[in-house]
């Protein structure tokens, strides 16, 4: 007998559906040689930290007593409700999945988690939890949720260890979120008295936007020249825009240029006319995908996943969490049979065998987003369904439409005199080919009707223009910044035909990019919900608690990073391929974090700057004896409720005031000379003392 083990119950039923007649038991499907049943998702989840280090007794649950928490061994436990109570429905389905596992008449288990590293884990947990002996184990791999799939894929299983890479990437990526998030959400918190969750990859996501919208909001915009020319010959228009470029004061030297370039003569110098196949895009990957939702559809990356996820389980859509635009050589047969049916819906499409359409070398797990064999029925879909379906499904018939999209390519060189050279490009569709189906379409650009020898009035005139500040980030840009992030601005605009995306696909080989295909959006939409981030009309913005995320983050010396995080990828990937296990990957992990606890070094007090943690008492207040305590804000009377309004801010000019030096002013009235305040007026640096008068706390410059 053969137990079948879904990641989730909608997979278990596809399977049945592909694998022939099954009965409804209690938590699973029985048929004649197999039984099927499923997980809910996460059945466990790692152990808390009071399970590794309880909390000392009396000790409120957070403490910087049973921090850092490194555990040796890594333990799972069933998932609790939000609350931490026991989920009786897990406790349930767990209960039937151990009782089957170890049936005496199942001699095979197989792991049917989605195609992904998480899949993997999710179900090889339950396993391990649940096997009392030693049994086969195979691996059941789905490309997608047709019952044809089903059927090809089960009868081609591979024993599981031959995924154990994957699962031990994913076993190494799930403990360092889990000590990076548990550790540093808690530091984090408790210095600063506000819940701030602190994660690998929403920490460098949050800190980007955060960049992009500081240098928004602090650009200054600069004034230039250049000089351009907008004139009829023979009833077109012929525009010129020079290269040249003069500063804000440079009026005059960009008049005398316009003076140089009129006096000269503007010939077309060179035609150049060239017919020209213009290929389609390439098929999707989920970030892609995303990427043209959001744009043209204003889907946020958790509603397009969503929808996307759902297709899949329905069967009309491959894997979705693929960071892949390329398929795999042995789907050239899988492919031919899906062109089939599109053929007989009347589109126009041959199978292309072509190295930009297959390309093992640039599929890591999963292949590009593709339609099944499986079209469905528009009745069926909701409007947000057909949209993601059929955004897909054109991309795919234009891949491999039958009709090429003929263009013609016009380059005009206007030579202006000897002093510049203008090329002037142009493009004129002749047959749209599988421009029909695919929305990714070029329009025509028309250029004048010149011929080579014509003389082209002109009339330079300096033209005022500023610098433009940076774009606030859209789903696509985002996408494409965590995708590489070390990739240059311009190279991160839409794709474009014929660019050469070697770059991309080693970064995301290598582990460079932020987050996976897999976990992106659910991390964005993590930092969303947590208020640090807004999407509107496909825009990205910071929010005041994102905004104080990182430049808490910044002042505790908490430093996470697009390089940091970079780094653990690129380890991660280096478990998948079996270069490094998975304790030594957790080992730097461990490492960095003993860093961010390491006692703070005792320095001057002129130098400190250790603002101490939320709810240290710091001494007594000067207006009403009672304790004065750190709180969020700075140093404030515990006594507050009752009226008493003394307070000092924990960062003045800039610069932090050490809970010792507020310890010292309270018991003499002054604090020794601090150094590195900085003037909000002139930007200068200066040191001075801080001195009590009355409730306030003032300047002063006595002390040397």
């Amino acid at each position: 007998m053969i137990l079948i083990i879904a990641e989730k119950p909608s997979l278990a039923r596809n399977i049945a559906a592909g694998l022939g007649e099954f009965r409804r038991r209690d938590g699973y499907l029985e048929g004649e040689n197999c039984l099927i049943s499923w997980a809910f998702g996460h059945l466990f989840s790692l152990a808390d930290i009071e399970y590794y280090n309880p909390t000392p007794e009396g000790e409120r649950r957070w403490t910087m007593k049973n921090l850092p928490c490194f555990p040796t061994e890594f333990c799972y436990e069933l998932r609790r409700g939000s609350g931490g109570e026991r989920d009786g429905g897990v406790q349930k389905q767990f209960g039937i999945i151990e009782q089957l596992c170890n049936r005496p008449d199942v001699d095979t288990i197989v792991n049917a988690g989605d195609a992904d590293r998480e899949g993997e884990i999710i179900v090889r947990t339950c396993v391990n939890k649940a096997l009392k002996t030693q049994k086969v184990q195979k691996r059941l791999w789905l490309p997608d949720q047709t019952p044809e799939t089903v059927r090809a894929a089960f009868a081609e299983m591979k024993d599981d260890r031959d995924y154990d890479n994957l699962a031990s990437e994913g076993y190494a990526r799930t403990y360092i979120d889990w000590l990076y998030g548990v550790n540093l959400t808690r530091l984090a918190t408790l210095r600063t008295g506000t819940l701030l969750r602190v994660g690998r990859v929403i920490v460098p996501i949050v800190r980007a936007i955060y960049e992009r919208d500081m240098a928004i909001r602090n650009f200054v915009p600069e004034k230039y020249y250049s000089i351009a020319s907008k004139e009829q010959t023979g009833g077109e228009t012929v525009e010129l825009q020079s290269k040249l470029k003069f500063s804000g004061n440079e009026y005059n030297k960009a008049a005398a240029s316009c003076a140089q370039y009129n006096a000269c003569t503007a010939t077309v110098t060179d035609i150049k006319r060239k017919k020209d196949n213009i290929s389609p895009g390439k098929l999707y990957s989920l970030s892609k995908l995303q990427n043209v939702l959001g744009k043209k559809y204003k889907m946020s990356m958790a509603e397009s996943l969503e929808i996307v996820q759902r297709l899949y389980e329905e069967g009309y859509l491959t894997y979705p969490r693929t960071n892949s635009e390329y398929l795999a050589t042995a789907e050239k047969d899988k492919v031919k049979k899906i062109l089939a049916n599109c053929a007989k819906l009347g589109y126009p499409v041959a199978f292309k065998d072509k190295k930009s359409i297959f390309d093992d070398s640039k599929i890591e797990s999963h292949s590009a987003i593709t339609p099944t064999y499986k079209i469905p029925d528009k009745n069926r879909l909701g409007e947000a369904e057909m949209k993601v379906y059929s955004t897909v499904f054109r991309r795919f018939i234009a891949v491999f439409c039958s009709e090429e999209c003929l263009a013609e390519k016009v380059e005009m060189t206007i030579s202006v005199g000897e002093l510049e050279n203008f090329v002037l490009k142009g493009l004129s569709i002749k047959e749209k080919g599988w421009m029909k189906y695919d929305d990714a379409s070029q329009k025509d650009k028309i250029l004048p009707n010149l011929k080579k020898g014509d003389t082209v009035n002109i009339n330079f005139t300096p033209v005022e223009k500023e610098t433009s500040p940076p774009k606030h980030y859209t789903i696509e840009t985002l996408n494409n910044y965590l995708k590489n992030p070390f990739r240059e601005e311009k190279a991160m605009a839409e794709d474009t035909v014929g660019v050469d995306d070697a770059e991309e696909y080693r970064a995301m080989l290598e582990g460079v990019e932020l987050g996976t295909e897999a976990t992106r959006t659910g991390i964005i939409d993590n930092a969303r919900k947590s208020g640090y981030i807004q999407l509107k009309k496909d825009v990205y913005t910071i929010l005041p608690d994102g905004e104080y995320l990182v430049e808490s983050l910044e002042r505790m010396g908490i430093n996470m990073d697009k390089f940091k995080t970079s780094e653990m990828g690129r380890a991660l990937k280096r478990v998948f391929r079996g270069e490094n296990g998975v304790d030594e990957t957790v080992g730097l992990a461990k490492e960095e974090i003993a860093r961010y606890f390491a006692p703070i070094p005792d320095l001057p007090l002129e130098e400190d700057t250790d603002t101490g943690f939320f709810g240290d008492v710091v001494g007594k207040c000067p207006l009403c004896s009672s304790d004065v305590k750190r709180d969020k804000f700075g140093y404030g009377c515990s006594n507050y409720k009752n009226g008493c309004k003394f307070r000092v801010g924990a960062y003045i000019c800039e610069r932090a005031i050490s809970k010792r030096n507020v310890s010292l002013m309270l018991e003499s009235g002054r604090t020794s000379v601090i150094k590195g305040f900085r003037s909000s007026r002139t930007g200068k640096s200066f040191d001075c003392a801080l001195r009590l008068e009355g409730e306030r706390c003032v300047f002063d410059f006595s002390l040397k």
